[in-house]
């Protein structure tokens, strides 16, 4: 049995465990609790498929452990593993009949997103083919391009910006809890300060380029840009585009300001603060 193949098998199991336990606990946020591990084990089935003489595919999976420790540490300090549910769902939920919901919890929560979870790996499948030959009949590694090695030193620097956007976040939110339990008025309702000067959502953007550079690894890799495995990436993008702009909408009904954050930070991609550069030119 290829990679590919043990890979959906853990992808369908995925599916039907996330849909049963939304079923049988009321709680949509299962597909959460398995964002930040499946990918990189997903890696892993290729790299150790490959006898773990890809070096190409051992940096692949290395870097997405690394992604996946941070992003599970952050998603367990603020309660997602003890039965919190994504707060999007519940508005939703309110929006929708018992039906649509259903539904909607069965086509996207739970099929959309564990298949993109599997895509947004798929690069790995791409260099598992390319160089099979080269690890099949011998125990010495596929050359390696020093592009390879760049490209994993971004993806790592990325993690690191993530890093910095969840601590930047979680101290904003702690302090303003802090203010809420004394009976103060919160210094600031929304963090805009540090890397959220220059972007609405840092931590989308570091997101979606990491997955473009596992992406771009394997297009140096093999040699060639014209890679279907693009698909991952690219549907990825779409998600947090629709995300942006489903949790902005209720950001905006609780904090009118929120409007004039929008108008002045960029949303994904960091940028200069429109008004700050205003005054600079003026």
């Amino acid at each position: 049995m290829n990679p590919l193949e043990i890979n959906l098998i853990i992808c369908a199991g995925a599916c039907v465990g996330v849909w049963l336990l939304s079923i049988l606990t009321g709680d949509t946020s299962w597909v959460d609790r398995i964002w930040s591990i499946i990918p990189f084990m997903y890696l892993w089935v290729f790299a150790c498929s490959a006898h773990l003489h890809s070096i190409t595919l051992n940096l692949m999976a290395v870097v997405a452990t690394m992604w996946g420790a941070r992003l599970t540490f952050n998603f367990a300090r603020k309660g997602g593993y003890s039965g919190m549910e994504d707060y999007r769902w519940e508005v939703l939920r309110q929006s929708m009949s018992k039906t649509q919901f259903q539904l909607f919890n069965i086509f996207f929560i739970t099929i959309y997103q564990n298949i993109l979870l599997l895509l947004i790996t798929l690069p790995a499948w791409t260099v598992f083919q390319h160089h099979q030959g080269s690890w099949a009949n011998t125990t010495s590694s596929p050359t390696v391009s020093v592009w390879v090695y760049v490209i994993a030193v971004l993806f790592v620097l990325c993690t690191l910006g993530e890093m910095i956007a969840d601590q930047q976040q979680w101290n904003f939110h702690k302090t303003k809890h802090a203010q809420l339990e004394a009976g103060q008025t919160p210094t600031a309702n929304f963090l805009t300060t540090g890397l959220f000067r220059y972007s609405r959502h840092p931590n989308y953007f570091f997101e979606i380029a990491q997955w473009w550079l596992l992406f771009f690894i394997a297009v140096v890799a093999v040699g060639s840009l014209w890679q279907w495995t693009v698909l991952g990436a690219v549907l990825l993008s779409l998600l947090f585009e629709g995300s942006t702009r489903f949790t902005e909408k209720i950001s905006r009904s609780k904090y009118p300001e929120y409007a004039g954050y929008q108008a002045s930070t960029s949303a994904v991609i960091p940028w200069f603060n429109k008004r700050r550069s205003a005054s600079a030119g003026s």
